[in-house]
């Protein structure tokens, strides 16, 4: 039986010193032109004694930004700023990989390049979803998701390549590895989701293939450049956020995308449940442990990679609860890791847990809420 804090092989190729990953958090805290920065660095050094890091979402460009003070990963600065984040972790012995994602109609005109429309695999509004943004008089504040329009096939096709000089720039930067964001409603999942995806040409929803041909176009590049055991997935199968509709298929899709992902090497897939269909990022809900064994029985048996369980684990025993039932293998936690920078050594040692203000999630405070938290110290 596997222990929380045994180390771990992503693909052969990344060692791992623990189980516990660092799951991927917005927290807002970028320079003016979305560049990470010293600050962040920090934050993310603190955390290295996570067995795996996984850094907050990356616009892939100009068009994905749908949160303000997000980063991006598309220009020089980003790239830089992103290599002090890197070098730090690495410092303190650690292993980082980067969430890279394109969030489609998930975004507001406010935010776009030339105030435009987001980019939509239908023009299907998110009705009832919010992104964070700026209203008419510039305050930064959350808004209803913008209209969209369709992206044509060779938008998407052109949008693949956008891609993969993601992940060069990924790989420059110093990153350990890259994470798709294929969940919570955002652009990958918008083509998955066979009600959403209505669309007529090769990347539309009248098949399996169709439907997942954009991912997989992607993960083809991401394992070229980066290598197999350094390319991992986020799936939220079965979740509704970012109004997504209620999918049918949604497990035939999750076990098609697990043999499809096996095939081509992919690391890891780390997987999530999400209960609010609508909202922002503040008003989020996880599911607590709710591990479905069936489906996560036919995953174990399909997909030969690692497997990441993300789902509301603040607790050692919670946690070495899931990893004792064989069906995954490392523990993502979120939310902890705000206010224990030493999170590991805490659940280690069974030592208290901070439970961070919410309030102090997305703001422009600097280190307040972000890099103040200490380390325990016993009496």
């Amino acid at each position: 039986m596997i222990d929380l804090f045994d180390p771990a092989l992503l693909g052969h190729t990344v060692l791992l010193n623990n189980r516990i990953v660092m799951a991927p958090m917005t927290r807002t805290r970028t320079t003016d032109g979305d560049i990470p920065n010293a600050l962040m660095a920090t934050y993310y050094g603190q955390r290295a004694s996570a067995g795996l890091i996984v850094a907050e979402a990356n616009d892939v460009a100009p068009s994905s930004n749908g949160y303000a003070r997000t980063p991006g990963i598309y220009t020089e600065a980003q790239r830089q700023g992103w290599r002090l984040v890197t070098d730090e972790v690495h410092r303190h012995g650690g292993t980082i990989f980067t969430q890279i994602w394109h969030v489609g109609r998930m975004a507001h005109p406010s935010l776009m390049p030339n105030g435009e429309a987001p980019w939509g695999v239908t023009a299907q509004r998110a009705d009832g979803s919010d992104v964070f943004a700026h209203d008419e008089e510039g305050k930064l504040r959350y808004m209803p998701a913008g209209e969209p329009r369709q992206l044509s096939t060779d938008e998407v096709s052109a949008l693949v390549g956008t891609f993969a000089q993601a992940f060069v720039n990924a790989r420059d930067a110093g990153f350990d590895g890259v994470e798709l964001h294929a969940a919570n409603g955002y652009l990958f999942e918008q083509f998955l989701n066979s009600v959403h995806n209505t669309r007529t040409d090769r990347y539309g929803g009248g098949s399996m293939e169709d439907r997942t041909r954009f991912l997989m176009e992607v993960v083809d590049e991401a394992v070229c450049i980066l290598g197999p055991g350094r390319v991992g997935i986020r799936l939220s199968p079965f979740g509704a956020y970012n109004s997504m509709p209620t999918d049918p298929l949604a497990e035939e899709t999750l076990l098609y995308l697990c043999k499809e992902l096996g095939k081509r090497g992919v690391a890891y897939l780390h997987l999530l449940y999400q209960l609010l269909p609508s909202g922002n990022m503040e008003s989020a809900q996880f599911r607590e442990l709710h591990i479905d064994h069936v489906v996560l029985a036919k995953v174990r048996a399909t997909f030969p990679g690692a497997i990441i369980w993300c789902g509301g684990f603040t607790t050692r025993e919670r946690a070495q609860a899931a990893l004792n039932t064989g069906l995954v293998d490392m523990i993502a936690m979120g939310r902890p890791f705000v206010g224990n920078p030493d999170l590991v050594a805490r659940l280690r040692h069974d030592w208290p847990i901070v439970v961070a203000d919410r309030s102090s999630y997305y703001t422009r405070r600097g280190e307040i809420g972000f890099t103040d938290f200490p380390a325990y110290e016993r009496a």
